[in-house]
């Protein structure tokens, strides 16, 4: 499988040192199978440095899931807005070595805030927080599990 990573520069060897904390799972190395998404997430750099980067991965699945810890969301549920709920809280344990599952759309802060006060149910959240396009995101959550499985191949400027 072919997993793509839109950034400033190459990533040839990821390094969950360098991973944000509180993001839709937790702190992490964000990769997705969808290029166009990749090349979305380049856009602040492109706005900000005039360009960004994909950097290409290759990842045996089979093998990945057999060995691994894998937690997998097939759609947008009350367990996937749960889990997005505590890891943007900072509560999000690695659990798993990759978590899989769809984005929040960008209105995470303004539901999230509605949910947590009480003024929306799990429902209405997990409808705002739906992201239109289609996506897809693996998070690889263990710095062994990347270097064991994420194979770096290449890269596009973009």
């Amino acid at each position: 499988m072919i997993l793509y990573h839109g950034s400033l520069e190459v990533i040839e060897k990821p390094d969950l040192l360098f991973s944000r904390d509180n993001t839709d799972f937790g702190k992490g190395f964000y990769t997705t199978t969808i290029k166009s998404q990749a090349e979305s997430w380049t856009g602040r750099f492109k706005h900000r440095y005039g360009y960004g980067t994909i950097s290409i991965y290759e990842i045996d699945e089979m093998d990945l899931r057999k060995n691994s810890t894998v937690l997998e969301f097939e759609t947008y549920s009350v367990q996937w807005l749960e889990y997005i709920t505590k890891c943007r809280l900072g509560e999000s344990a690695n659990d798993y070595d990759l978590v899989i599952g769809g984005i929040a759309n960008d209105d995470v802060y303004n539901t999230l805030t509605l949910y947590f006060r009480g003024f929306i149910e799990k429902d209405e959240a997990i409808k705002r927080l739906r992201y239109d396009k289609p996506n897809i995101q693996y998070c690889f959550k263990n710095q062994v599990t990347i270097e064991k499985y994420l194979k770096y191949t290449g890269m596009e400027n973009i």
